[in-house]
């Protein structure tokens, strides 16, 4: 089961996902993440915080934005991801793609930085 809750704090959207996102769920990430595009986001980042699990669908709907965001100049990172959850963006080399930080300060930072 997912849960998302959407915040706006500042001039960056967070996107705080909760539990697991699989291939039954992903569509809402990736509902959620078109909506804050739509709407104008120049820095989205994701609490990572309760993320218990995340399937290839769930890394496929990031992937699939990375060009976008690129595009559009929108800063992104990860944060607060478990040790389970961040092996498997290392293990898939996208920690190389996609900035990953421990925290929401560090988060924040590595976006204004870009």
């Amino acid at each position: 089961m997912l849960q998302l809750e959407r915040k706006k704090e500042e001039n960056k959207d967070i996107l705080r996902l909760i539990g697991e996102v699989d291939a039954s769920n992903s569509i809402l990430l990736d509902q959620s993440i078109q909506e804050i595009l739509e709407q104008g986001a120049t820095v989205l980042l994701i609490d990572g915080t309760e993320l218990e699990y995340i399937s290839s669908a769930g890394l496929g709907v990031f992937m699939s934005y990375l060009d976008d965001f690129s595009e559009r100049g929108i800063r992104f990172a990860i944060f607060g991801l478990n040790e389970q959850v961040n092996e498997v963006f290392k293990i898939l080399g996208l920690d190389r793609l996609i900035a990953i930080a421990p925290d929401l300060s560090t988060a924040t930072r590595l976006t204004h930085e870009s």
